[in-house]
């Protein structure tokens, strides 16, 4: 792995409270900051996969219902008629 350096500015006050933590873990500024910046990486790799799943998802869901497989209104309220009073008998069978 081939390193490059990345310079940049910061208030005096906030490198010498970074570097004073960084110590107190037993840590570099520089090993911190490489750590964090990892971190952000990954969560904005785990987030834009995130979002490709997600678009993925919504795709299938257009194109099943561009094809005609579609549910009525009156069949979707029916089956949560059901989940409802489902769930009432299970939350009476509790408090019984």
């Amino acid at each position: 792995m081939s390193e490059a350096t990345f310079t940049f500015r910061v208030d005096e006050a906030l490198k010498t409270e970074f570097s004073s933590a960084a110590k107190a873990r037993d840590r570099s500024g520089a090993q911190l900051l490489r750590d964090f910046m990892r971190e952000f990486v990954q969560q904005q790799q785990e987030a834009a996969a995130r979002d490709a799943w997600f678009r993925q998802q919504v795709q299938i869901g257009l194109d099943s219902a561009n094809a005609g497989h579609l549910v009525s209104a009156e069949e979707v309220e029916a089956e949560a008629a059901a989940w409802r009073e489902q769930t009432r008998r299970g939350l009476a069978g509790l408090t019984a």
